[in-house]
């Protein structure tokens, strides 16, 4: 797999002036990180300081910045004498990414379930936008869709904040969840999942919603192998 050119110009166009609390190294990182889960910046491919610092319209001082803290999250390594990269996708870190978020979501639904007054009607709206894109073949926005519906679950529990946690992790999983999604079929069954998900909350079920959620988080993994096969160079170990 290479990276596109045409979706690398999308995703790394110059960065947006923030507020004054909004520091240009947290613009610089937030790009960069979606960049990276979308695979627009492709596992191995190598990054060149001067050249992010042209595209995202900054100085060379909040790209180090983000790239460190790349660094630390192991989405970037610095390689000597060769330079920085982004990091290839390591199984061992995707299959500890699917153990917090799996049991922080499992968590999340079941105090969701417990709820008296519980409205899913904004989990069922993610679904119809993840059912607009899959006709658009919009896949991108499927993808935003699909972390839409999960960061709801999260919200509606009343622990938000589980969410953050996981999705820092998560980020070595979102890489083979993007790299599944061209699949033939595999977003008809997601949305067929998400829907069965969101029925048994709405019914207050947390062992079948938690059961199914189970299923639905290692889904990716199962994918792996094959993955794997098909994409060699994107993966490490």
């Amino acid at each position: 797999m290479t990276t596109d050119t045409g979706r690398l110009d999308l995703a790394l166009r110059p960065v947006a002036r923030g507020s004054a609390e909004t520091r240009a190294s947290d613009r610089v990182y937030a790009t960069l990180i979606s960049a990276i889960r979308r695979l627009d910046l492709a596992p191995g491919s190598a990054l060149s300081e001067t050249e992010l610092a042209r595209r995202l319209g900054v100085s060379r001082t909040p790209i180090r910045e983000a790239i460190g803290r790349l660094v630390d999250q192991g989405l970037l390594e610095v390689v000597p004498q060769v330079g920085t990269r982004v990091a290839r996708i390591r199984m061992a870190e995707a299959e500890e990414a699917r153990f917090v978020r799996e049991h922080l979501e499992i968590a999340c639904l079941r105090e969701v379930c417990k709820l008296p007054g519980r409205d899913v009607g904004e989990l069922r709206a993610s679904v119809a936008r993840q059912q607009r894109a899959h006709r658009a073949g919009d896949l991108d926005g499927f993808f935003e869709a699909d972390e839409e519906m999960h960061r709801t679950v999260f919200a509606l529990s009343g622990y938000p904040g589980a969410w953050q946690a996981a999705s820092q992790k998560k980020l070595h999983l979102d890489r083979i969840r993007r790299l599944s999604l061209p699949g033939p079929g595999t977003i008809a069954e997601l949305i067929g999942e998400h829907r069965a998900i969101i029925d048994a909350i709405e019914a207050g079920d947390g062992r079948s919603g938690a059961a199914l959620l189970r299923r639905h988080a290692r889904r990716a993994l199962r994918y792996a192998p094959d993955l794997r096969a098909a994409h060699p160079d994107l993966f490490e170990d």
